[in-house]
Parts: C-alpha cells; sequence; structure tokens
C-alpha cells in the first residue's frame, strides 16, 4: 500500500486575508475539520453570528467555472428549501465564489447532525430527498452544462480496469497470485460489459437527462437522525439521467461493509434498506419500468467504477490494499447479477 498524502493546512496570514472578505462579526475559534479530501483544508469558524465551515480548493479557470456552477445549484435549491448548508456572500455584496491567490474559498453556514444510523427512516429519507433533489433540478438551465460522463458505458472506467493490473502487481499481497488478479480483473471487465450491454437494450440513448448529484451516499449527508439534515457536498454534479443517481445511492444505502479486511465482508447487500431507498425516492417521483429492470444492472457498473478508479491510481481503496478490495467488489457484482431479478420482482410488488 502506498503512503498517503499529507493534508493540505491554511496559513494564518491567509485565514486573515480570506476571513477579512466576510462579515461574519468577531471571531471566537478557528479549528480544522479533519473529514474530505486531504488536497481542500477545512476550518470550522465559531464568532458572534453562528457557526461556519470554511473551504479552500484549488483554483485554475475549468475550476472557477465548475464552482461558479455547482453554487448556482445549491442557491436554487436553497431558495426552495432544500436541506443544505446556505452558502455565505462576501462582505457588501451577493457574490459566494472567492478566488486569491490561484485559490478557491467557499464559506458555508455550518449545519449540525449526525451520521447515517442504518435505520429505515433515515435509508427513506435519503431516498426521498434524492427523489426532491431531482424534481427540483428536472427544469434547471444555466449557461454552462456539467459533464455528461458517468459510471455508465465508460471507456474511461474500461481503461481503469485495464490499469489496475500494473497499478497492483507489485503488491507484497500479490506476489505469487499474479494469475488470480488477472483473473478478478478479467471477471470485472466481463461484468461491466454484461451491464452496460443490458442498460443499452434497456433504451438508455432515450432516457431523458438532468442535472444529477453524482455522488449520493451516506458520507455527503448529515441526519438528525432519521431525517436528513443537509447534504454537503455538490462537486460531482452531472447531466445524465436519474436513474443512475437512483442506482448509485441505491447501492451506497444497501452495501454492506465490516471490518478492514474486505474478505470478511459479505457479498449480499441489505435489502431492506434498498427496498426502504426506493420506497422514500418513490414518495417523490417514479421509477419507470424499463429503468427499474436495470436498476442492478447499472449498481453494477457504479460498484465496479468506484473501486477501480482508485486503484488504478494509486494501488489501493483509501487504506484498504487494491487485490483484496477488488475481490470483495467481484463477490458483490457477482451476488447482484445473480439476484438482480429476483430483488427486481420484489421491489415492484
Amino acid at each position: 500500500m502506498r503512503s498517503h498524502r499529507k493534508r493540505a493546512e491554511f496559513q494564518p496570514d491567509e485565514l486573515s486575508l480570506v476571513l477579512a472578505r466576510y462579515d461574519l462579526g468577531a471571531i471566537h475559534s478557528i479549528e480544522p475539520q479533519l473529514k474530505g479530501s486531504r488536497r481542500s483544508p477545512k476550518v470550522i469558524i465559531k464568532s458572534d453570528r453562528g457557526r461556519f465551515l470554511l473551504k479552500r480548493r484549488v483554483g485554475g479557470c475549468e475550476q472557477v467555472v465548475r464552482v461558479g456552477y455547482s453554487h448556482r445549484v445549491q442557491q436554487y435549491l436553497a431558495e426552495r428549501y432544500f436541506p443544505l448548508p446556505f452558502l455565505m456572500p462576501l462582505r457588501g455584496g451577493e457574490e459566494t465564489l472567492l478566488v486569491l491567490n490561484g485559490h478557491i474559498y467557499e464559506m458555508f453556514q455550518f449545519v449540525p447532525g449526525v451520521a447515517y444510523d442504518r435505520s429505515p427512516e433515515a435509508t427513506c429519507d435519503a431516498g426521498r430527498t434524492l427523489g426532491f433533489f431531482h424534481v427540483l433540478l428536472r427544469d434547471f438551465t444555466s449557461g454552462w452544462e456539467p459533464p455528461r460522463r458517468g459510471y455508465h458505458d465508460s471507456p474511461y472506467v474500461r481503461s481503469n480496469l485495464q490499469g489496475v493490473p500494473a497499478a497492483i502487481g507489485n503488491n507484497d499481497s500479490v506476489a505469487g497470485r499474479e494469475s488470480e488478479l488477472l483473473g478478478t480483473v478479467s471477471a470485472l471487465y466481463e461484468l461491466y460489459e454484461i451491464s452496460a450491454e443490458r442498460v443499452n437494450e434497456a433504451g438508455y440513448e432515450q432516457w431523458a437527462s438532468q442535472i444529477v448529484h453524482a455522488d449520493w451516499h451516506p458520507g455527503n449527508m448529515l441526519f438528525t437522525p432519521d431525517k436528513v439534515a443537509a447534504v454537503i457536498d455538490y462537486d460531482s454534479l452531472r447531466l445524465l439521467p436519474s436513474a443512475t443517481d437512483v442506482a448509485n445511492g441505491a447501492l451506497q444505502f444497501s452495501i454492506i461493509g465490516g471490518p478492514t479486511d474486505p474478505r470478511a465482508w459479505p457479498a449480499e447487500l441489505a435489502e431492506d434498506r434498498l427496498r426502504s431507498f426506493l420506497q422514500g425516492y418513490e414518495q417523490e417521483i417514479a421509477l419507470q419500468p424499463e429503468q427499474l429492470r436495470v436498476l442492478h444492472w447499472l449498481m453494477i457498473e457504479a460498484l465496479i467504477a468506484e473501486a477501480v478508479m482508485p486503484i488504478a491510481a494509486t494501488g489501493s481503496f483509501g487504506r484498504i490494499e487494491g487485490f483484496r478490495f477488488l475481490q470483495m467488489i467481484c463477490r458483490k457484482a457477482r451476488w447482484l447479477q445473480h439476484n438482480g431479478e429476483r430483488l427486481v420482482a420484489v421491489l415492484q410488488t
């Protein structure tokens, strides 16, 4: 496993310069927030006017455009009472995007909440909130379009699968098991191809596209505990069929993990949570029958895509060694392949 990048930090003079651009009142304390990307430092600020979260990200013209678009989407949602942290404007204006010295800064009102507890109520509300998100953004338009590429039928996913053996082939866990690694990658490639083909046969190209979140998982939400208090990440917005969001969300809220070693993780999904999530979604918007029939195939694509991209880049998935993680992903993908029709039948009743 490779060493991990050191977490980026704010410098004192940098914080002074940035905070002077916001009207927060007297500052009482500033504490680092050690969650999320190591490349984007965050601090929690306590002041006369409440608690706030300041985030820094790398700048660049393209990134400024993307973040500006994300802010417009968030403001649009906030005006329609969607649960999210409010963006704080700069002093004396309405602009929320601060660009200084090659960095982008965002200031949010801090939203208290708890982590996802896997309860039926919280799972159902996570699905309902995704449906609300889709309903609100169905007709959203802007002068700039987000990417249309996603995890479905993606050449990028395929190229990452092909790059996995080179990325992790020198790891100690692979020594003497090179043929097993190649067999696992080959099986995942075949499962991805079959899944993409099934979704395309269901008419994917004719499905309407709209703004989707593209990263709907428990880590991007705060709960109260049985309701969604806030959705907190809008970095992955895409223009895709809403079913891609539903499939990824259903996967993320029903997947079963375990201890650090993924060899001990079960292959099956939590079917009760899968049903709760989809039942919640359909409180806001009904899934089309042709999309529901292939939802498990989309889930397989999402499962494989999320695993292979970081592993091809770093040789690991977070702190988990890549080969063992891919073996677990292969077991889960095969379980979905073999149980998908039964799951669909249950969901349709």
